[in-house]
C-alpha cells in the first residue's frame, strides 16, 4: 500500500447512504490510523446510491467535481462505499487527465471480498435505442465499460459492517462462497458451516481476510484476466444476466417490481446455483454440492426472481456477456469439483434453458 500522505490533495467519492452512517466512522478510526486528517475537510462528492446510478451520468459527475477543484494527476480520489461506488470511482479516476491515482474504502462486504479487490473498475451500460447493436431496449450491459486499473491502497475496516443489513452481508457472502467453491473443499466446509448468526464476529473478519488473499493470489497472477483470473467468473453468466433483467425492470415502470432489484450478491447466488446445475450436467460436479447450494439458496436468499416468460431475454443477455469469446457462443467457468474450476465452458441454449428450469424449481 502507498503512502497516501504523498499525495498532493485528497478528494473523497462516496454516496447517500455511505455518507449518511459510514463518514463518521472513516473520519474518526481510518483517517487517522492512516495519519490523514485533512480526509474529514476533503472536498467530497455524494452520489445517489444504487446500481442503477452506476453509469456514464455518474462518472460525468465524477469529472465534472474533479475538474471544478481543478484536480491533478498528483492527487488522490478515495472512493468509500459499496461496490458501485468503487468500480465507478476507480473507472473516473483510472480515464481522468489519462489517470489519477485513486484508493479504495470499501463499506460493504461485498466491497470487500470482490469490487475494492483486483483492479477491475467500470461501469453499466445501455446502448442509444438507435444503436443497431441494441437488439432489445433498453439493454442493461453490467459492468461492459471499463479498465483495469489498480488502487494504491484498499483499506479493509470489518468493523465497517455493524452499520449494514443482514441483506447486505448475504449478498458479501455469495461472493465469499464463490472463492470457496474455487478453493477446495475445506474452505467451503468452513464456509458453509459457518454460524451466519455470528457474521459480524473477529471469526468471520478471518473468513474475510482468507477470502481476500485468495482472489488477490489470483488476480496478481493473471491482473488483465486473459486466463486464470476467468475462474473468478464462476456464477456471473446467469447471475448478471439476471441482475440485468432485474435492472430493467425497475427502470422501465415508475412502480417498483416486487422482485426488483436485488443486490449483486443474490444474483451471484442464483448464478451458482444454476451454473452448478450446469456442472453436474456438463462436467460431472457431484449432485451434493448443487443439492448444498440449492438449499443454502433457499434457506437465505429465496426464490430466484425469475419465470419461464424470462428465459428469452435472460438467454439474450447471455448471447451478450463480455466473457464469450465467440459470437453466438455462451461460455462459463464450470467445476469438475469443489477446487476445480474450468474456464470457457461452451454451453448450450437448450442446457441453459434446463438449467433455469431448474433454478426456477426451487
Amino acid at each position: 500500500m502507498r503512502d497516501l500522505k504523498l499525495y498532493s490533495r485528497i478528494f473523497l467519492l462516496t454516496d447517500e447512504q455511505v455518507a449518511m452512517c459510514c463518514l463518521p466512522v472513516v473520519f474518526s478510526k481510518v483517517a487517522c490510523e492512516l495519519h490523514l486528517p485533512q480526509m474529514a475537510d476533503a472536498p467530497t462528492l455524494v452520489l445517489p446510491a444504487g446500481e442503477q446510478h452506476k453509469n456514464l451520468a455518474s462518472v460525468q459527475q465524477i469529472w465534472d467535481f474533479l475538474f471544478a477543484h481543478q484536480a491533478t494527476r498528483s492527487d488522490l480520489l478515495v472512493n468509500i462505499g459499496g461496490g458501485v461506488i468503487c468500480d465507478m470511482g476507480g473507472f473516473a479516476a483510472s480515464t481522468y487527465m489519462r489517470g489519477m491515482a485513486y484508493a479504495n474504502i470499501p463499506t460493504t462486504l461485498l466491497a470487500m471480498v470482490d469490487a475494492a479487490t483486483g483492479g477491475k473498475t467500470g461501469i453499466d451500460y445501455t446502448p442509444s435505442p438507435h444503436s443497431p447493436s441494441s437488439s432489445l431496449s433498453p439493454f442493461t450491459l453490467k459492468n461492459a465499460i471499463g479498465v483495469f486499473a489498480e488502487p494504491v491502497a484498499t483499506i479493509i475496516r470489518p468493523e465497517l459492517l455493524s452499520t449494514l443489513p443482514s441483506e447486505q452481508l448475504l449478498s458479501g457472502w455469495a461472493e465469499m462462497l464463490k472463492h470457496a467453491l474455487l478453493q477446495g473443499r475445506e474452505p467451503f466446509a468452513e464456509l458453509i458451516d459457518f454460524d451466519m448468526q455470528q457474521i459480524t464476529s473477529p471469526a468471520f473478519g478471518e473468513l474475510i481476510r482468507q477470502s481476500i488473499a485468495f482472489k488477490q493470489s489470483v488476480t496478481q497472477q493473471d491482473p488483465h484476466d486473459k486466463g486464470l483470473r476467468q475462474i473468478l467468473n464462476l456464477g456471473h453468466t446467469v447471475g448478471h444476466a439476471i441482475e440485468a433483467l432485474l435492472i430493467e425492470r425497475s427502470q422501465q415502470s415508475n412502480i417498483p417490481h416486487p422482485t426488483s432489484p436485488k443486490p449483486h450478491g443474490y444474483c451471484v447466488m442464483y448464478g451458482l446455483v444454476a451454473e452448478a446445475y450446469l456442472s453436474h450436467a456438463i462436467c460431472g460436479l457431484p449432485a451434493e454440492v448443487v443439492c448444498a447450494l440449492s438449499r443454502m439458496m433457499c434457506q437465505y436468499y429465496g426464490a430466484a426472481p425469475i419465470s419461464c416468460k424470462d428465459f428469452e431475454p435472460l438467454v439474450q443477455h447471455m448471447l451478450h456477456d463480455k466473457k464469450n469469446t465467440q459470437q453466438g457462443c455462451i461460455t462459463c467457468t464450470l467445476l469438475e469439483d469443489i477446487g476445480r474450476p474450468l474456464t470457457a465452458q461452451a454451453v448450450t441454449i437448450a442446457q441453459l434453458r434446463e438449467a433455469l428450469e431448474y433454478l426456477c424449481s426451487l
